[in-house]
């Protein structure tokens, strides 16, 4: 409404500004016509008012122009004001509207309150959208964070699964060539014991055979050798029988003959 008495206000103004210059154009005509009368009576005057009439006219004839331009204004003027006055008529059912919420509610008291609150709630729902766009911005940050996250747990995860398998297979790897080493270190333990067996069972003999040995020779007042010295025994034995491999081949020798030649 405040917009409309505006408009009144300027076309008002401008009506009064032409019926001016309408006023003024008057008054130019009747100067310019007493002075072509002056004219007449003195050709110098009469030049020199022609040179002020044209200027004059000139003048007349821009204020003419602006009088066109002022009348093509109003009439712009005025048909903004038709189509403020319509867009007033249609847009008054609004405030029936809200004289009737007003009358409705117990809240409200004038429809000013009604608008005030009406901008309050539009002011609440830009806050609304606003952190509603930045919660969403917010979500796909933080989805664009968990896919990247996802991603690398999923590289870390196959590479990690990768080394499993190789840790996997190289396991069982060493558990063939432990059974492997199982089985030889059985067979050797196998042998071993044959070989302890073995060699238990010749060192027993050489003892017997060295006691054998040492009795029949203890008159010549030798020590015994110790049960476990097994490689002395064997020394003490082969000593005796080199001594009696001696005595054989000397008992075996065959008589020597005679200075005849006859045994």
């Amino acid at each position: 409404m405040f917009g409309f008495q505006s408009f009144e206000s300027t076309l008002k103004a401008l009506r009064v500004r032409k019926k001016e210059l309408r006023e003024k154009e008057e008054q130019r005509k009747e100067y310019l016509k007493k002075f072509d009368n002056f004219l007449n009576d003195n050709e110098v005057k009469r030049y020199r008012a022609v040179r002020k009439a044209g200027r004059e006219r000139e003048l007349t004839n821009q204020k003419q122009a602006e009088l066109a331009t002022l009348q093509e204004e109003m009439e712009a003027l005025i048909k903004e004001r038709d189509r403020l006055e319509k867009r007033v008529q249609k847009n008054a059912i609004y405030p029936r509207y809200l004289d009737k919420v007003v009358q409705a509610s117990e809240q409200f008291q004038e429809a000013r309150q009604v608008m005030s609150r009406y901008d309050t709630l539009m002011l609440n729902r830009e806050d609304l959208v606003r952190t509603t766009q930045q919660n969403q911005e917010s979500t796909e940050k933080a989805r664009a964070q968990l896919a990247r996250f996802t991603e690398q747990s999923n590289d870390t995860l196959l590479h990690y699964n990768n080394t499993l398998a190789q840790l996997q297979s190289q396991l069982d790897q060493a558990r063939a060539e432990g059974l492997i080493w199982e089985s030889r270190w059985a067979h050797i333990q196998n042998t071993a014991a044959k070989k302890t067996l073995l060699l238990g069972t010749i060192k027993m003999a050489t003892l017997n055979l060295y006691q054998s040995v040492w009795k029949r020779g203890k008159d010549n007042g030798e020590s015994p050798v110790l049960p476990e010295d097994t490689l002395k025994q064997l020394e003490k034995i082969q000593m005796f029988l080199a001594d009696l491999i001696s005595i054989w081949e000397e008992v075996s020798k065959p008589d020597q003959p005679g200075p005849s030649g006859h045994r």
